[in-house]
């Protein structure tokens, strides 16, 4: 790319742009099959000189925290899943054979599970997994399970991923009669996850259901000696692998957490670990505009400002990365969604992440997104490869195939933003196979990264989703007392301004969706009681037990 060409001014885009403005900026790596073209974004003139010491500044510090660093000083803890790719920078060898000895034995275990060597209670063999986890620990085996999942897997996932009992129903429902063959990983690094905990508590029921024992059909990813590694010894789990401390849930893809579900489904996780490593390698260039990585993030930070002032809108052009932006949205999110910055200054960084997919998206917000609001950029994902070769192509029209006109549809939406002067950028790999979603795991995971650095926020911490945890064990604590106190009332119907003082609260509101959901579920025991032509604020609530 010419730095020079690469710094256009602002200001309404041209119907057409220059091809000598894609040109130059314009990255290719032929080795990888991969494209990022950020032409689309209008940079600042001089932008890129301008940055230029900030983004050397932060490549150092991804180079040190490479190197074994304290990236996280919240909690005294290093971030490492660049090693998980490349086991021989971990700074101790100790941490080197841990990670080549846990991938091994993904690879064995799996293996065993396919032959039969290792086989459930009652059934010949294990044909299903059901992943239980929240968060990275289900977004990501999702995300792969979904692009890159065949007919002629080893094994057909299913999903726990989150604590709605109805929905727990409905995928024990579409497991059905083989839940006895059913393989369960249960993912969660310190065990005390109430989401993962709740779903294999449930799980647990149903294998009871039928005379058979969870622990006969599970396996845990944990962290060494938590709630779940000491469940795990105590109900007999067919085998137990590490969460470790220096990786975090949301970087967790390549190591056990994604990994062991995707090797039981059947995929190949060595291409996948490939297809990372060789991006990780040519993200570490320190020349920004040799670097897609580092484009990535300087694309952000000139799209918004480097304040978060416009939202990340991913349109990947393959139904097989339709799971890609939700996947995104809490690397990205999670990531720098920060009220403080490093030096505690109030900042309120973030970029919101949605996305839907090509070309579905055309009948669906595409009109928004160039005759509303500007307050986003695009990220076009291109797949040159529309279908295995081994199924043919489909004239549609006279020399048009449905792929080409999913190209064609995202050409199209492409200029269309442009000329309303909305601002894209545009990847471009072969096809969708385990090293290419290997690398783009790798590159968003080293954008975010630099980007967290280019604005001074930590990357590596989430404070508010913990905030959010608390806040939920308040509310579970104050509906305690609020059973508590219906129960002490012997039946006698009591308002809402009653149960709260007797539960030694004045946060009415709360009570109030505390016992509105309570009653609606009639086997809690609670009943609800309107007055003819009362309000819901007029409901009087009795224990029925």
């Amino acid at each position: 790319m010419d730095q020079d060409r690469a710094t256009g001014g602002r200001g309404p885009a041209p119907a057409v742009l220059p091809f000598d403005r894609f040109r130059d900026h314009l990255f290719h790596d032929p080795s990888l099959g991969f494209w990022l073209d950020v032409s689309r974004i209008r940079f600042e003139n001089g932008f890129f000189a301008a940055m230029e010491p900030r983004m050397q500044a932060a490549l150092a510090e991804m180079a040190a925290l490479e190197g074994g660093s304290i990236a996280n000083p919240d909690e005294d803890r290093r971030v490492g899943h660049y090693w998980l790719r490349a086991p021989e920078l971990a700074p101790e060898a100790a941490l080197r054979a841990a990670i080549e000895a846990t991938n091994a034995r993904i690879l064995s275990f799996a293996a065993d599970v396919h032959a039969a060597r290792v086989r459930p209670e009652r059934a010949a063999r294990f044909r299903k997994v059901l992943v239980v986890g929240i968060g990275g620990s289900a977004l990501g085996p999702q995300f792969v399970a979904s692009a890159l999942g065949t007919p002629a897997d080893r094994m057909q996932p299913y999903f726990f991923d989150n604590t709605d009992p109805d929905g727990i129903d409905r995928t024990l429902d579409a497991i059905g009669d083989d839940l006895g063959a059913t393989l369960a990983v249960i993912i969660s690094k310190s065990g005390g996850t109430k989401e993962t905990r709740n779903g294999m508590l449930e799980l647990e029921a149903a294998y009871r259901r039928l005379g058979l024992s969870l622990g006969a059909h599970a396996v845990a990813v944990t962290g060494e000696g938590s709630e779940l590694d000491r469940y795990a010894k105590k109900h007999g789990f067919l085998a137990r692998f590490p969460m470790w401390d220096w990786v975090g849930g949301r970087t967790s893809e390549l190591s056990a957490v994604g990994l062991l579900p995707a090797a039981l489904q059947g995929l190949p996780i060595v291409e996948m670990l490939q297809g990372a490593r060789e991006m990780d390698e040519v993200t570490r260039s320190k020349e920004a505009l040799r670097n897609p990585a580092a484009l990535l993030a300087l694309a952000w930070y000139s799209a918004t400002g480097g304040a978060g002032r416009k939202d990340m809108v991913l349109l990947p052009y393959k139904d097989r990365l339709e799971l890609f932006s939700r996947y995104l949205q809490q690397l990205v999110m999670e990531s720098l969604g920060k009220r403080l910055d490093r030096q505690g200054k109030e900042v309120f960084q973030g970029i919101a992440v949605y996305g839907n997919k090509g070309s579905t998206d055309q009948h669906a917000y595409v009109q928004q997104l160039r005759d509303g609001l500007d307050n986003f950029f695009v990220t076009f994902i291109e797949v040159l490869r529309d279908r295995a070769p081994s199924r043919g192509a489909i004239e549609v029209d006279p020399g048009v195939t449905t792929g080409d006109y999913l190209s064609g549809f995202l050409q199209g939406t492409r200029k269309a933003l442009t000329e309303s002067g909305r601002e894209s950028i545009s990847i471009t790999i072969e096809t969708v196979d385990a090293r290419a979603v290997g690398m783009l795991i790798a590159l968003y995971e080293r954008a975010v990264g630099l980007y967290a650095s280019l604005v001074g926020i930590n990357a590596y911490h989430q404070p508010g989703v913990e905030a959010g945890k608390k806040a939920a064990q308040e509310v579970l604590d104050l509906q305690a007392k609020v059973l508590a106190a219906l129960g002490a009332g012997a039946g006698r119907a009591l308002r809402l301004e009653e149960i709260a003082k007797a539960a030694g609260t004045d946060d009415v509101e709360t009570v109030f969706w505390i016992v509105r959901h309570l009653a609606a579920n009639p086997e809690r025991g609670v009943v609800r009681e309107v007055p003819q032509g009362g309000s819901p604020f007029d409901a009087t609530y009795r224990s029925a037990r």
